[in-house]
């Protein structure tokens, strides 16, 4: 049986496939290993779980309410992607490009996302419980309502969404326990005492920056802070 897979716009083959008790997932698979480009393809609802797609190029794919339960995406290429309402229970999306792809809703519980590049992704009421987000790129990642009980982003185990902030100098990323400004990460308390002299260690222009930035941010902190401190974190927060 041949199984083709078309573009959502203009109902182009990108790949066909044909093979006895063939299915949509065994074309989709042929097309990965084949280094097929589905840019654009039209996998809405489609049935994937467990399929095999290390590596396969799917920018700007439909895959609204697709099933990827346990489904391989290691090094997938999704920006762009609309993936709301899929369900990527146990995914493994270990390197994957999901910068500006759509998630709204999308289940991720228990989802391996070590080192995946979510930039700008919207994952607005997306469920991550258990998700391993290690090394994961969230700069401008809209979080809002995001479940995240249980998720580990750098061995830290959250329980609510973490703050993006960016048009700065620097990217930053705040947590319940650690704010991580470009490439230094630190905990809330590590922040806040700080000497200038260790600040302006960290990288040119990182004291003049900091002296700006440091009342709104550690308010930021304390807001979002999450856990035990030495003291209570705005006892300590200067300009």
């Amino acid at each position: 049986m041949k199984i083709q897979i078309t573009a959502r716009f203009t109902g182009a083959v990108l790949f066909e496939h044909e093979a006895e008790n063939n299915t949509l997932r065994i074309t989709l698979e042929a097309a990965a290993k084949a280094g097929a480009n589905l840019a654009g393809a039209y996998l809405a609802g489609a049935n994937l779980g467990g399929a095999y797609l290390a590596g396969a190029y799917l920018a700007g794919a439909y895959l609204g309410g697709t099933y990827l339960v346990g489904a391989n995406l290691v090094g997938t290429y999704l920006v762009g992607a609309y993936l709301a309402g899929a369900n990527l229970g146990g995914a493994y999306l270990a390197g994957a490009n999901l910068a500006g792809a759509n998630l709204v809703g999308a289940n991720l519980a228990g989802a391996n996302l070590v080192g995946t590049y979510l930039a700008s992704a919207n994952l607005v009421r997306a469920y991550l419980a258990g998700a391993n987000l290690a090394g994961a790129n969230l700069v401008g990642t809209y979080l809002v309502r995001a479940y995240l009980a249980g998720a580990n982003l750098e061995g830290e185990v959250l329980n609510k969404a973490p703050i993006s902030l960016i048009n700065l100098q620097w990217s930053i990323l705040i947590t319940g326990q650690y704010m991580r400004i470009g490439c230094q990460r630190h905990t809330h308390e590590e922040w806040r005492d700080f000497t200038d002299a260790k600040i302006r260690n960290m990288a040119i222009g990182a004291l003049a920056f900091w002296r700006e930035w440091k009342a709104p941010l550690l308010a930021i902190c304390h807001a979002n802070h999450e856990g035990p401190a030495d003291a209570p974190l705005a006892e300590k927060v200067v300009a």
